[in-house]
């Protein structure tokens, strides 16, 4: 029996997706999504960093925390002060980790944390974000092809038969002189008429409630919905347009403090864990603030899409 090639690997790999029709995270269009709300994520917090930690190492700090949810800060005699991602282990009275093991192609070592190294960590559970971003990236990049399909359908066409030649080789021509912007088209009327059944020599295939199923509006509203749902789960200003003119004051509040919910939380347990590294290493420049205060900005007059904050960009 004929197989093709990776036969069995394709077959594993279709399987074991239901529906198994739809592929959403195979894709090159979640992989544009994953990359820009990454990017989008990067922006909501301002970090200050030793100034051998940037450029590209700036780069490589910042996808760490993001995708693991923390780095172990060390020092040593050749590299100095550095952050490595690490793998976890032992436990404590609390049951937080004790060590951190680093295995990097020019350094393996385990660090006692609190005496050794210490943790930066983003989120108070040592995960990182990325569950938030792969799930709006899915969501996002499931409605893009159906935004494709809704453009290439909704184009309007003009479907014409002809029961002749001549005849249809007049309906290109008036479709060109139209195409072309011609205000007036004159043709001779005794082609409106066929000379043997004396009947219309074309007839029209029209489209009928063209406007009723143009879906892409809503598709498009609905793809700034899910947009604007990930800017506020991670701390970005955002207006939520379906209610902008109706938006009261109970609902501005609470789309306030929905917005900078998960910020805040990632802005504390940085601002406690940088506490802790510079018990260890005083010498450390390191900070973070919030690009966008939300909260501060609506309390001193902002309105409450952060329109007033100075660093929106």
């Amino acid at each position: 029996m004929y197989t093709p090639l990776n036969y069995d690997q394709l077959t594993v790999a279709a399987g074991s997706t239901n529906p198994s029709s739809v592929k959403v995270y195979n894709t090159k269009s979640f992989a544009y999504w994953e990359r820009s709300l990454f990017h989008r994520a990067c922006n909501v917090l301002d970090f200050t960093l030793p100034q051998e930690w940037q450029g590209n190492i700036k780069n490589f700090f910042l996808y760490c925390l993001f995708k693991y949810g923390y780095v172990v800060i060390a020092k040593d005699a050749k590299h100095g002060v550095y952050f490595q991602p690490c793998t976890l282990s032992g436990f404590d009275f609390y049951y937080q980790p004790t060590r951190a093991i680093v295995t990097n192609p020019d350094l393996s070592v385990e660090l006692k944390l609190h005496k050794d190294g210490e943790l930066l960590q983003l989120t108070p559970d040592y995960l990182g974000i990325w569950d938030v971003i792969t799930y709006y990236a899915a969501k996002l990049s499931n409605l893009d092809g159906a935004i494709d399909m809704s453009i290439t359908n909704n184009k309007f066409a003009w479907v014409l038969g002809a029961k002749n030649k001549a005849v249809a080789q007049m309906l290109k021509k008036i479709f060109d002189l139209i195409n072309n912007g011609e205000p007036t088209i004159i043709y001779d009327e005794k082609i409106s008429d066929d000379p043997n059944t004396h009947d219309t020599p074309f007839q029209f295939l029209e489209r009928q409630n063209l406007k009723q199923s143009y879906l892409t509006t809503d598709q498009l509203q609905d793809f700034r919905t899910i947009l604007n749902n990930f800017d506020a789960e991670i701390g970005i200003p955002t207006i939520p347009n379906q209610k902008k003119e109706r938006m009261v004051t109970t609902e501005a509040d609470a789309e306030t403090y929905d917005g900078c919910a998960r910020s805040e939380i990632w802005f504390k347990t940085l601002q406690s864990s940088i506490a802790n590294v510079k018990k260890i290493f005083p010498e450390i420049t390191l900070d973070v603030q919030l690009r966008y205060d939300i909260q501060a900005d609506y309390e001193e007059g902002g309105d409450a899409n952060g329109e007033d904050n100075a660093s929106r960009i």
